[in-house]
């Protein structure tokens, strides 16, 4: 079976910041994923469960209702390993041309009062939320990117390197 891009990525040496996991054609358009990293994999503590779950209802809020970029959110959600999120996007830009809303979206929280659809009509888990910790993870991310703004690091994946068979199996370079 075929190794997919995102096990691709030398999660050993990511850092934080916005990536291009793929990009998709469906039909004639193009749809790109984006990672959203706020922490280092198997180097950090991951996101709490609760304040993850409140930044995905507030962030997803958020990016749907941005004037310039509503039409354009396909999907924002957690990653399963509670380090990041997934953006998808219409068509294909670069992770800086996404910069601006991606800083923009992670301010926002900080304003945020409540935590929108956190109720037991629209939510799965509503009880399972943590506005504060949320602000404060929110907060962390959006500094770092600030600071490292300049640092092409936070744009690209670092790769793997992969040794391949004759038969052609492929594995991780130790």
């Amino acid at each position: 079976m075929e190794l997919i891009r995102s096990f691709s990525v030398d999660h050993t040496k990511i850092v934080p910041g916005i990536f291009l996991s793929r990009e998709d054609h469906v039909g004639n358009d193009m749809v790109t994923t984006y990672d959203i990293r706020l922490k280092k994999p198997n180097r950090e503590p991951v996101i709490d469960v609760a304040a993850m779950h409140s930044l995905e209802h507030i962030i997803a809020t958020y990016l749907r209702n941005d004037p310039d970029w509503k039409d354009e959110i396909i999907y924002w959600g957690p990653m399963g390993c509670l380090t990041g999120f997934y953006l998808i996007l219409k068509g294909n830009r670069a992770p800086e041309d996404i910069y601006d809303l991606i800083l923009g979206a992670f301010r926002a929280v900080a304003d945020a009062e409540v935590i929108p659809g956190a109720t037991a009509v629209n939510c799965g888990h509503y009880l399972m939320h943590n506005l504060g910790m949320a602000k404060w993870y929110a907060a962390e991310f959006a500094a770092y990117l600030e600071a490292n703004a300049d640092d092409r690091a936070i744009f690209e994946y670092p790769k793997t390197e992969r040794l391949i068979t004759d038969e052609g199996q492929q594995f991780f370079d130790s």
